[in-house]
């Protein structure tokens, strides 16, 4: 066969990636998983309903070091290292897909094990901000956790723990911290108020913290460094605490002190995207002061979408949006889920997107959207799922730990060294199923490697998943009552 013809055929498989498509999935079901995969990843007693059975507990003495109670919270993907900048931007965007999917989720029956869900962050969250301008932001050895394979509850590594405080302060990780426990507070609100109220109280303390106290986090590099500044942060945390707290201080830094950029993409390092189509909704409900921030949202829209003029992002032959090698499936999900939330939002105020000589309606942001998730799901030129336990193919190899070794392994006489030989460096499956993990995904030619000692291919991260809740929901709802 020919180049030519080749590529001929390929254009007509996969020119569909390019239309709102027909290709449906069991939405319900992905959305399920992906939240298994969440409880799958917390740290420390774990609860009697916790549904993965092949999960213990882990780092029941994590914080002693520092004489404070630090169990609990989340492993942020393939390690056993607690890093609280993702784990807060997890347990915010969590938070976002309760408060504006609520009721597709509890359609989809997962309300409660969401809540759940975020609950066993902000518990974390309050355990580790006790103290006025100190929170703990993380705690184990990354250079020394990464030199060992061993599950959680084997873990033979340290469990070295870092704070922020006001000579060493922490900008970005504060600012998210006050923003996950400021929008967690609103979705508790209605089932414990007196949760939410606790919640609000110390987000406002960490957002003063934050404010007061300003300087660039880089404890978590080389894994989480902040390159976008904490500028993002304070914005970001700003406006949940209004929304949290109708406060107008809170809409005066908004207006008058924070800092805002047209951005193209939306992550734990970068929150700008999310906190102008936050802003949005408010705008159009009636606070036309926002107006720049709505400006700003449609501006990232025009940035991403493919039929857009203005387009940044490369995207994949096959129809996937593609930034950075290495967990690209987190780009993915956010993408997907400010689409779908935006999408919401243009088709209840009845409003379209202008980008140039394009319009974009309410509909073309959600068929994008589904593309999107629909990719991850199966429909790709590999025709093959990207998350465990799901649709045709899934992967069988995350870079994942706990996943990776046997229950009844014997792990007292096994060193680090060894560690790798048992359980790292095999072909084969992992005998534990990371239900509903999003892997990292393909590369910028839609190939994917299942392979455990290709991290950037196969290692899941909370932050993927977490995203992905709320565009399931939709999803489910709209397959549910036949409107997609």
């Amino acid at each position: 066969m020919t180049k030519s013809c080749f590529l001929s055929i390929f254009l007509a498989l996969f020119s569909t990636f390019w239309l709102c498509v027909n290709s449906h999935f069991d939405y319900k079901d992905a959305l399920t998983k992906s939240v298994i995969f969440l409880e799958a990843q917390r740290s420390g007693k774990l609860p009697p309903d916790h549904r993965p059975p092949w999960r213990g507990d882990s780092a029941l003495d994590d914080g002693k070091e520092a004489g404070v109670d630090l169990v609990g919270g989340y492993y942020d993907a393939g390690d056993n290292v607690k890093y609280g900048f993702p784990m807060a931007f997890t347990v915010t965007t969590m938070a976002w897909a309760a408060y504006f999917y609520e009721h597709e989720i509890k359609d989809a029956g997962e309300l409660n094990n969401l809540l759940a869900g975020i609950r066993w962050g902000t518990d974390y969250f309050l355990k580790a901000s006790v103290q006025q301008n100190r929170l703990f932001v993380q705690v184990g050895d990354p250079k020394m956790d990464h030199q060992c394979w061993m599950k959680p509850e084997c873990m033979k590594t340290p469990r070295t723990v870092l704070e922020i405080n006001q000579n060493r302060p922490g900008t970005e990780v504060a600012a998210e911290t006050a923003a996950a426990l400021a929008a967690s507070s609103i979705v508790f609100r209605k089932v414990d108020h007196a949760y939410a109220e606790t919640l609000v109280s110390r987000a406002k303390m960490l957002f003063q913290f934050a404010e007061e106290h300003q300087g660039t986090f880089d404890g978590a590099c080389p894994f989480y460094c902040s390159h976008s500044g904490y500028n993002d942060e304070l914005l970001w945390g700003a406006s949940w605490l209004y929304i949290a707290t109708k406060d107008p201080l809170y809409l005066q830094y908004v207006n008058e002190e924070s800092t805002s950029a047209v951005v193209n993409e939306f992550s734990w390092d970068l929150k700008y995207a999310g906190a102008q189509v936050l802003l949005s909704q408010l705008y159009w409900e009636g606070q036309k002061e926002l107006h720049m921030f709505q400006q700003q949202a449609d501006g990232y829209i025009c940035a991403v979408h493919p039929d857009s003029p203005y387009r940044q992002p490369f995207m994949t032959p096959g129809g996937l949006i593609h930034f950075r090698d290495g967990a690209n499936s987190q780009y993915v999900t956010s993408t997907a889920f400010l689409f779908s939330v935006y999408s919401d939002l243009l088709a209840r105020h009845n409003v379209q997107v202008i980008c140039g000589e394009k319009t974009l309606t309410h509909t073309d942001l959600m068929c994008f959207a589904k593309q999107e998730m629909n990719y991850l799901l199966g429909h790709n030129p590999a025709r093959r799922s990207i998350m465990v336990g799901f649709g045709h193919n899934p992967p069988l190899h995350a870079h994942h730990r706990g996943a990776s070794i046997p229950v009844t392994a014997k792990t007292e006489d096994v060193t680090c060294g060894m560690s790798f030989a048992l359980w790292f460096n095999t072909d084969a499956p992992n005998p534990n199923e990371l239900t509903g993990a999003i892997l990292g995904g393909p590369d910028r030619a839609d190939v994917f490697i299942d392979s455990r000692t290709n991290s950037s291919y196969t290692e899941p991260c909370t932050y993927i998943n977490s995203l992905a809740i709320g565009v399931l929901a939709k999803l489910a709802h709209k397959a549910k009552h036949h409107e997609l």
